[in-house]
C-alpha cells in the first residue's frame, strides 16, 4: 500500500532503499522557505542500523503490512528465549540480542505480539507497561523538598531507572517498556 511521505508515523513499516525500515520517530517540518516535509527517523528491521530521512509530501513510499501473531513467553534458557503461539502451541526460540535491552521485561506468561514478514520474524512488540517490584533505593531525606528530583533505584529485573523521591524497597511501580521510565505507583 502506498501511501505519501507525510504520512509516515512512528511505528509504520516502510520500505526504502530496498530494505524493511521501521519509522522510530517523525517531525512535521514547515521551514519559512520552501516546502514541508516529514523528518523520519527510520531503523532497518533486519540490521538494526538507523537512517534519517526527509519525504516530502508529494513523495509515495510502500507501506508493508507484517504479519502479526500472538504469543506467550514461557522461559529463558541461556541467550535463547521461549516462546509459544497461542493458537496452535507452536514453541519458538529467539535469541536474547533479538529482543534487544527491552529482554529484562519478559515475565512467565507474559503475551506478546512476534511480527513477521515473508515467514521470518522481524519483531517483537511487548506490552506498553509493566509492574516490577523496587529491591534497591535511596531511602527518603525528611525536610527534602518536594521539587522533582527523582532518584536512582533498581528493579526486580535489574534495570535502573529514576524515581520519584517517595517511592521505597519493595513497593510495585508501573514502568514503560519503550522509553524506560517510571509512570506511576501500582494499585495494590
Amino acid at each position: 500500500m502506498k501511501i505519501n511521505g507525510n504520512e509516515i508515523r512512528p511505528g509504520n513499516v516502510v520500505q526504502h532503499k530496498g530494505g524493511l525500515w521501521v519509522a522510530v520517530k517523525t517531525q512535521a517540518v514547515k521551514p519559512g522557505k520552501g516546502g514541508a516535509f516529514n523528518q523520519v527517523e527510520l531503523k532497518n528491521l533486519i540490521e538494526g542500523t538507523k537512517l534519517n530521512e526527509r519525504f516530502r509530501a508529494s513523495e509515495t513510499v510502500e507501506r508493508v503490512r507484517l504479519e502479526q501473531d500472538d504469543f506467550q513467553f514461557l522461559y529463558a534458557e541461556g541467550d535463547m528465549m521461549v516462546f509459544m503461539n497461542i493458537e496452535n502451541y507452536e514453541q519458538i526460540e529467539l535469541e536474547k540480542d533479538f529482543i534487544g535491552e527491552r529482554a529484562v521485561f519478559l515475565q512467565d506468561g507474559m503475551k506478546v505480539v512476534l511480527e513477521s514478514y515473508e515467514g521470518k520474524q522481524i519483531g517483537v512488540s511487548l506490552p506498553d507497561q509493566v509492574t516490577l517490584e523496587v529491591t534497591e533505593t535511596e531511602p527518603v531525606v525528611k525536610g527534602q523538598t518536594a521539587a522533582k528530583s527523582n532518584k536512582p533505584s533498581i528493579l526486580e529485573n535489574g534495570l535502573r531507572i529514576m524515581v520519584p523521591p517517595f517511592i521505597a524497597v519493595g513497593e510495585k511501580i508501573v514502568v514503560d517498556t519503550n522509553e524506560l521510565i517510571y509512570l506511576r505507583r501500582a494499585e495494590q
